[in-house]
């Protein structure tokens, strides 16, 4: 038994001021916040609808994450969950978990989807309801032995990377689809003399 501490380093995320144009960009550090992770429903996620500049980072307190970090909602709603592929940092509304070497991704993206509800009632809060890290990172976890650990890490890397290549995949035939459909649906585009 332990906690969720044992399972990787919980961190918070922050807001640069929106006040200051000069901290938001739209191709700088990806900067995720729930309304992100509503919007896209994938696994994996590298960017979100705005990213922030090096300054933003520096001015707030949103810290930059690695590859691999679970990325978890702590409130409004609490328990989106997705695994950041590439370096990120979030908002405020996020509790993340980078997990220990030994530990994984797999483990900890599981270990939290199969918690959710658990985890949700601890929340605390009058307004909305909100997951601290001092209660995330004391949440009990039962921790397998290392070589389970590093078993299920292998079984799961597979399958992760087959997930994210389809992830990747769908965006990429969704943007094709949203570029084509106004042209063919306005006459830009000519289909008439193509025979299937």
């Amino acid at each position: 038994m332990g906690t969720i501490s044992d399972l990787g380093n919980v961190v918070g995320g922050g807001t640069p001021s929106k006040k200051v144009e000069e901290y938001y960009t739209s191709d700088g550090i990806a900067w995720i916040t729930p309304k992100d992770l509503s919007n896209d429903k994938y696994k994996f996620v590298a960017h979100g609808e705005t990213d922030i500049t090096e300054l933003g980072l520096a001015k707030s307190s949103a810290t930059l994450m690695p590859k691999g970090t679970v990325l978890f909602s702590s409130r409004a709603p609490i328990g989106y969950i997705a695994i950041a592929d590439g370096q990120v940092c979030t908002n405020q509304g996020f509790k993340s978990i980078v997990p220990l070497d030994n530990v994984g991704t797999a483990f900890v993206y599981y270990f939290l989807k199969e918690n959710l509800s658990a985890i949700e009632n601890v929340a605390s809060g009058s307004t909305f309801k909100e997951v601290s890290g001092s209660t995330m990172k004391s949440f009990t976890a039962i921790i397998p032995d290392n070589d389970t650990l590093a078993e299920f890490q292998r079984f799961c890397s597979p399958l992760f990377e087959q997930q994210r290549a389809l992830e990747y995949e769908n965006r990429y035939l969704a943007s094709i689809r949203d570029t084509l459909l106004p042209k063919l649906m306005n006459g830009e585009i000519d289909v008439s003399a193509v025979k299937i």
